[in-house]
């Protein structure tokens, strides 16, 4: 079931990241500039980012609250009961709900649905503003950190202005720091097993790591964007290709060419629309590698 989500969900990814790899190809040039201004352009745009959305209970230090009436009780429930592979009902139902019981105490168990689902809908901006408010409300949600921190660096174009980029990065790496501080101090609610709460952790690791090794990038850090997509790929027993990519950009820009082969060719091996852009990379990569020297492990 794990593996069948997120293979739904990256392909709701790949749309939007292919219609920027050309450029970041094209400035792969100077990407080894430490200017914050011309490095935000390198990464590919993504307006329409759909990020990983963990299909394990999310893990978090803060509890749902008890109910507040009957009325309020079955109207969450209501709410819950709609599957999340309908985005458009669930983003529906929830709005309905906090119109109605706008001060709920169970806004959390709210919030937190409503951005996996505005992410799958492709609302990048709506899926920002709940996560916001979900993570005032219950900042030690580490899943919400994570889809947070992983999409806003993705959600970043060539028409998203200066101020807005930076202001985006800002909040990713503060989402995806805390999200791995928090993550290695949960303790195992007592009704997940061992293996659901490791795979939940795992993910929501990978996604934090992910979306702060892509803040590095788009500052132009790429050795330190090696270290976060690295511990990405290592945590996450399916990988995204779209990290792979990543670290193989950052490997090439930094010429590690060998270790840059190796993940253009393992995002290559990933069925869907990513393995022709993996490939060409690889080959560019191969070649730099007999005509530039290699930098030191």
């Amino acid at each position: 079931m794990r593996k069948k989500s997120n293979l739904w969900l990256r392909g709701l990814i790949l749309a939007g990241f292919l219609s920027g790899t050309c450029a970041l190809a094209a400035a792969e040039g100077s990407q080894g500039s430490q200017s914050s201004q011309g490095s935000q352009s390198q990464p590919p745009a993504q307006s329409t980012d759909k990020s990983k959305t963990p299909d394990v209970t999310p893990l978090s230090l803060d509890n749902t609250p008890a109910p507040v009436n009957a009325e309020e009780d079955a109207a969450f429930k209501a709410f819950q009961a709609v599957p999340m592979s309908d985005a458009k009902q669930k983003i529906q139902s929830g709005e309905a709900f906090l119109q109605k019981y706008p001060e709920s105490r169970y806004r959390t168990g709210v919030y937190a649905p409503l951005v996996f689902a505005c992410l799958q809908d492709g609302q990048v901006q709506k899926m920002e503003e709940y996560g916001e408010k979900e993570i005032a409300l219950a900042p030690n949600d580490v899943s919400t950190l994570a889809i947070m921190a992983q999409t806003l660096p993705r959600s970043i174009h060539s028409s998203t202005p200066p101020a807005e980029a930076t202001q985006l990065l800002e909040k990713a790496e503060k989402y995806s720091k805390q999200a791995i501080e928090i993550a290695s101090t949960l303790p195992k609610p007592a009704n997940m097993t061992d293996e659901a709460f490791a795979a939940a952790k795992n993910q929501d690791l990978a996604m934090a790591h992910s979306g702060l090794g892509l803040v590095y990038i788009r500052r132009g850090k790429n050795a330190e964007a090696i270290t976060e997509l690295s511990e990405a790929v290592k945590v996450d027993p399916n990988p995204d290709p779209v990290n792979y990519y990543l670290l193989g950009m950052a490997s090439k820009s930094t010429s590690h060419f060998d270790d840059a082969i190796t993940a253009f060719n393992k995002c290559a091996a990933v069925p869907g629309a990513m393995q022709a852009v993996c490939k060409a990379q690889a080959d560019d990569a191969k070649k730099k590698s007999t005509t530039e020297l290699s930098a030191p492990k």
